[in-house]
């Protein structure tokens, strides 16, 4: 009895001393993963969005709160003045959530791009989404957007409707945070 009375109070201090540690270790690389996400995910995204920023938008990036969840803005600032603001948003698609980061013009509320940040569609089909033949159709339209074959500007990849549908719905979910916070970014970037 004795025995297995030890037993049970080692095996209870290894899991509690594992337990803390493990926590530990999750805190402690939290920011470190953190960053890893936006400089090798978001990064490119927002420089292929906004190519002439002239600050760094991932260390100007600001968090709002929005409907209950946190929602980060990246700003591209050009000429000291606030040029636009990026926000990712997501929609659903063949292989899972799609992750857009949408770029818009704050003087004329038009989309400056779109920038893909979590793709998992099908090879060579809904993969064409990132691809500049569809993404560089966004620039310069005025959202909401709609594909053509729903009275909008945007053409659907063939075969890949599913995952086209996604980066609309992403980027109108976007646009309507970007609407809902637009007077808070005046406040913060001048």
């Amino acid at each position: 009895m004795k025995d297995m009375l030890r037993t049970i109070i080692v095996l209870s201090v290894l899991c509690a001393l594992s337990g803390f540690i493990l926590s530990y270790l999750k805190t402690a690389t939290a920011p470190v993963i953190e960053m890893q996400l936006l400089t090798n995910v978001q990064g490119p995204a927002l420089a292929s969005v906004f190519s002439k920023a002239e600050n760094d938008p991932i260390a100007d990036r600001k968090e709002f709160d929005f409907e209950g969840r946190k929602v980060v803005v990246f700003p591209s600032i050009i000429g000291g003045k606030l040029s636009g603001v990026a926000i990712e948003a997501f929609g659903s698609g063949y292989g899972g959530d799609l992750g857009v980061l949408s770029g818009f013009n704050t003087a004329n509320d038009t989309l400056a791009g779109v920038g893909m940040t979590q793709l998992k569609e099908t090879p060579g089909l809904g993969m064409r989404v990132k691809e500049p033949a569809f993404s560089t159709q966004f620039k310069g339209s005025k959202a909401p957007v709609a594909l053509s074959s729903k009275g909008g500007s945007i053409d659907a990849i063939s075969g890949a409707t599913i995952s086209s549908t996604a980066v609309v719905d992403a980027v109108n979910a976007a646009y309507a945070i970007y609407q809902k916070l637009k007077p808070e970014f005046a406040k913060i970037w001048q």
